[in-house]
């Protein structure tokens, strides 16, 4: 099975992500994706573009050259609260929300602290997807946390970048993850967490993770473009009628 849509990826907006989003739709389109979203760091990161970088999406098309493309932010988790750093009305404006763990805002404490902040951001209704929740620096527990995301209907990610090019070591927390989130009957999406062009779509570890675990890819987003979709409506995202021709298959 081929896996059209990513739901992370980074601009030159964070600037130690190297691709723009022309970058970004050319290899998209090479590669035969239908639907990836710009997903760049909150801006309490030291590098993230400012607020208003996110208030602006509304610039970006929403289809190009036939790839749909979704309005986004990796959102920093600040503290054991569940408190993101966008809120608001604002984050009605977009079209996915994730958040995840990075050590500049919330530095690594204990696996209790971990756990409660985690769970508390997907209770918040704030965001629909958690990012890389394999970090080994990050210990959880991972049976509370997979049931927590089942229960308020949020995705956890397999982030492929984590197995390639940082937070080595992830591998045997994402296999119980995905193995936790089958036995809840949640949901899981792979990104690839892109910060650079290239690298969009690729899943290849990520799907070697979910096939291990024997993950059904029926509760896998990245299946298709309706699957986000559909997902996303249902946490409470607009619909967006420009999407409907990404449902079409290509010929």
């Amino acid at each position: 099975m081929k896996y059209l849509v990513d739901t992370h990826a980074h601009t030159i907006a964070s600037t130690h992500a190297y691709s723009t989003v022309h970058d970004y739709i050319a290899v998209a389109k090479e590669k035969g994706l239908r639907l990836f979203a710009i997903t760049d760091h909150g801006p309490d990161m030291a590098d993230a573009p400012h607020f208003w970088h996110f208030v602006n999406l509304r610039v970006l098309p929403r289809i190009l050259d036939g790839v749909g493309i979704l309005r986004g932010i990796e959102a920093n988790i600040k503290n054991d609260a569940g408190d993101i750093d966008y809120f608001g009305d604002y984050l009605q404006e977009l079209d996915i929300v994730l958040a995840g763990f990075h050590e500049p805002v919330f530095p690594p404490a204990d696996k209790q602290a971990h756990t409660r902040a985690m769970i508390n951001t997907i209770e918040s209704g704030n965001v629909d997807i958690i990012t890389h929740p394999g970090n080994p620096a990050y210990p959880i527990d991972i049976t509370a946390v997979a049931a927590a995301a089942a229960r308020s209907h949020v995705a956890l990610e397999i982030n492929n970048s984590s197995f390639k090019m940082s937070r080595k070591g992830s591998e045997a927390n994402c296999v119980a993850i995905a193995k936790a989130v089958r036995d809840a009957g949640g949901l899981l999406v792979m990104g690839s967490d892109s910060h650079v062009a290239f690298s969009l779509g690729e899943f290849s570890q990520a799907l070697a993770i979910i096939e291990e675990a024997e993950f059904p890819c029926d509760r896998l987003l990245n299946r298709s473009p309706e699957a986000l979709l559909s997902f996303l409506a249902k946490r409470g995202h607009k619909t967006v009628d420009d999407f409907a021709e990404l449902y079409q298959e290509r010929s």
